[in-house]
């Protein structure tokens, strides 16, 4: 059924335009989990469709129910208000003349039939991200320099751990001080608006908890080269999720207890990646180490309790449980900062340092009101 399957909440919004129903079965078998989605058939269906609500996305076939996929695609091109909407077209052969057709109606990508589900969402994902990361042109340069700047250190990661190459930290610091000029110029809700609707959630998470760990950095008054310190940490805590096969790090449902071991094993690679690098600071470690340990003793890896756990270990905890709930994901929709926090307080005390929770809210909102100036003191006069 045209538009079906459209109203379902915490997923990027792609639109299905395919005029055999068997090809938009395979579709949307190939979106469910990952992507909100319509269904169309044919032209004037999803021309209405896509004015009435502009998806993020639209995959198109050659072939639609009375006209074709081509002149769809032109006619989205001369609809300003539909033109800037990525398209990627599903051809049946890959030859100079298909691929011809499709650079002339305007689609970006095309991919050849049969294809393979892994494929089609890494095509999806890496056009989204395409977009996102075009719009950080627009923004101030020291928003611009902290999104490209820890993008491109977060990418290459990804292949030095695939080749096993260790990760300079002064390559980290570079990346992470634009993110701290941010955060003590208050300049730094253009970054988590930016990477809102990044794609890479495991980017997302980071640089959301880089950029919570800078702030409270700064409001306690730190050291510059502490609050990099600090953003490093938060941007690489999670680098070991970069070996969690994508059907576990992303998975809907609840993890079954085998896919839990798999998903916790994540910590103990960060670990074994970030010690093999020789002048990152141990405070990083602590960091990558530490965040999901609780007080209580029943946390991870170590279950260590209380006193073993360090501050930054008790502050990155507060941090990364703060950013998960409110991270937007495939299986939710984003939770708003005051009902995690009231959350995390009514039913996380056993688990999280309430003292260090509560600094934390009261920066959240210095953060919305008037800011601390770099050099002031603290106004709960307090040290990590």
């Amino acid at each position: 059924m045209d538009g079906q399957n459209a109203n379902r909440t915490g997923k990027p919004y792609v639109a299905i335009v395919a005029g055999n129903a068997v090809e938009r079965s395979q579709l949307a078998s190939g979106l469910l989990s990952f992507y909100r989605f319509a269904e169309y058939s044919d032209i004037s269906p999803a021309l209405a469709g896509f004015r009435a609500r502009t998806p993020r996305l639209a995959l198109v076939t050659e072939e639609l129910a009375a006209s074709n996929g081509f002149d769809f695609v032109r006619m989205l091109r001369l609809d300003p208000k539909l033109a800037i909407v990525p398209v990627v077209m599903l051809v049946a052969e890959d030859d100079k003349a298909t691929r011809g057709r499709v650079i002339q109606c305007g689609a970006d990508d095309q991919l050849v039939l049969p294809y393979t589900r892994k494929t089609l969402l890494m095509t999806i994902s890496r056009l989204l991200n395409g977009r996102v990361e075009r719009h950080w042109q627009k923004l101030h340069p020291v928003q611009r320099q902290a999104l490209t700047g820890t993008m491109e250190l977060f990418n290459g990661i990804a292949d030095g751990i695939s080749n096993g190459e260790p990760i300079l930290y002064r390559s980290v610091s570079d990346a992470c001080e634009p993110l701290v000029e941010a955060v003590s110029g208050n300049d730094f809700k253009g970054i988590l608006l930016g990477v809102r609707d990044h794609d890479n959630y495991s980017f997302v998470h980071s640089m959301r908890v880089a950029t919570y760990l800078a702030l409270f950095g700064f409001n306690l008054n730190l050291p510059k080269n502490e609050q990099v310190l600090l953003a490093s940490g938060g941007l690489l805590h999670d680098v070991g999720k970069m070996s969690i096969p994508h059907e576990v790090l992303n998975k809907a449902g609840r993890l079954n207890a085998a896919e839990f071991e798999v998903m916790k094993g994540h910590v103990t690679s960060s670990v074994a990646y970030l010690r093999a690098c020789p002048d990152l600071p141990k405070g990083i470690v602590s960091i990558a180490e530490q965040h999901h340990e609780k007080l209580d003793g029943t946390g991870y890896p170590h279950g260590i309790a209380g006193n073993q756990l360090n501050r930054l270990g008790r502050i990155a905890s507060i941090i990364d449980v703060f950013s998960a709930l409110t991270d937007r994901r495939v299986y939710k929709a984003p939770m708003e900062p005051e009902t995690a926090l009231k959350l995390m307080v009514d039913q996380m005390a056993s688990h999280l340092d309430m003292r260090l929770l509560g600094l934390f809210r009261q920066m959240l909102l210095d953060a919305t009101t008037d800011r601390l100036e770099p050099g002031a003191v603290n106004k709960n006069g307090t040290n990590i």
